[in-house]
């Protein structure tokens, strides 16, 4: 029996003039950017990288954050539609059944992943630093990015969860009056824990250039792994599968991630000129 729930049907927009909108998910979108440059900021100070540098990474990150997402969500996850409407994968509006601008509404989080990778893989080559060492600085702040994102999944009432009588159940009243997993708010918990743990892990426990970054892929698709299995699925060819797209998308990262700190688990880490440059 449901002892307590919460009713939880908030605007998904700050501003709305109707024409235009300020949405939270765009908000936490950018509290995501921010926080994470902050952190990645100290670690290029922690190693004697020139922060000037942090401008061309920004960009490259968003870009491919952006990029891969989109590209993700539309190509894993609801390809039938796009297919027959590719002008709306690169546009904020859509056609049918009526122009309405939606801003850029559907983004995976495995398309993201591969599309980060893309983005430090051509900066490293531009700015001629280590692949494995921008892996690392990125990988730890990734867990921060995802808390951010999920609240905004949350404030959206999207990614919920599968029907559930524990007494923190949420009903999402855009979508029906079930209570339900917040499965949002359990991966932005899930997500804090493991950048704190890494962060912890980072300053006290320093590894070969690499071994952060299986580490943060292992324990982040590890828990997606777990957590689809009391989230909704997001496309409706998905029912009736073993295991949801995230699902299937996520082992081949867990099985990188436990690759990786293998190889570079018994190295120690280089010096920081030896590490950031080639």
């Amino acid at each position: 029996m449901v002892v307590d729930t919460v009713i939880w049907n908030p605007s998904d927009s700050i501003i709305d003039l109707g024409f235009f909108a300020v949405r939270y998910y765009s908000l936490f979108f950018l509290l995501a950017f921010v926080s994470s440059y902050i952190v990645v900021k100290k670690q290029f100070e922690k190693h004697g990288i020139d922060v000037a540098l942090m401008d061309s990474l920004t960009v490259y990150v968003v870009l491919g954050t952006l990029t891969g997402a989109r590209l993700g969500h539309c190509l894993f996850y609801d390809f039938a539609y796009y297919s027959k409407h590719p002008l709306e994968i690169i546009l904020p509006f859509t056609f049918t059944p009526e122009f309405k601008i939606t801003g850029f509404q559907g983004l995976a989080s495995h398309g993201g992943g591969i599309g980060i990778m893309v983005s430090l893989v051509l900066f490293c080559r531009k700015f001629k630093l280590k692949l494995w060492f921008m892996l690392d600085q990125i990988a730890l702040v990734v867990p921060l990015a995802g808390t951010f994102i999920r609240l905004g999944n949350l404030m959206n009432s999207e990614i919920i969860g599968k029907p559930s009588d524990v007494s923190w159940a949420f009903i999402f009243l855009k979508d029906d009056t079930i209570p339900r997993h917040p499965a949002q708010l359990y991966e932005a918990i899930a997500y804090l824990l493991i950048f704190t743990f890494v962060y912890m892990m980072v300053k006290k426990y320093p590894r070969a250039s690499g071994f952060y970054f299986g580490m943060v892929i292992f324990l982040i698709f590890c828990f997606r792994l777990g957590i689809e299995f009391i989230k909704e699925d997001q496309s409706a060819f998905e029912a009736g599968l073993l295991l949801n797209m995230g699902q299937i998308l996520s082992i081949p990262f867990i099985l990188t991630g436990i690759l990786i700190m293998y190889l570079k688990g018994g190295a120690q880490q280089e010096t920081a000129v030896k590490v950031a440059r080639q």
